[in-house]
């Protein structure tokens, strides 16, 4: 298991102290990492898949007003 020393400001680390006394701070930063590594990997995907349907988006057939509403009124009968 690793060690890691990170700085914070003195009201970041008194307020996790109160709101955390009688438990295991390291599970908690351990598994607030675990979160937030996770987030980062989450949107990556995001702008991934973002990135992809915008570069199709110009490659895809137009369909104008008149075709639309001629498909809606198809359907409905």
């Amino acid at each position: 298991m690793a060690t890691v020393n990170f700085s914070v400001p003195d009201e970041v680390k008194e307020a996790f102290n109160r709101t955390f006394a009688r438990r295991n701070k390291s599970v908690i930063i351990a598994e607030l990492m675990r979160k937030v590594v996770e987030e980062a990997k989450q949107q990556k995907r995001r702008e991934e898949a973002f990135r992809i349907l915008t570069a199709r988006r110009s490659k895809r057939s137009t369909v104008t007003d008149e075709e639309i509403r001629a498909t809606r009124e198809e359907d409905c009968l």
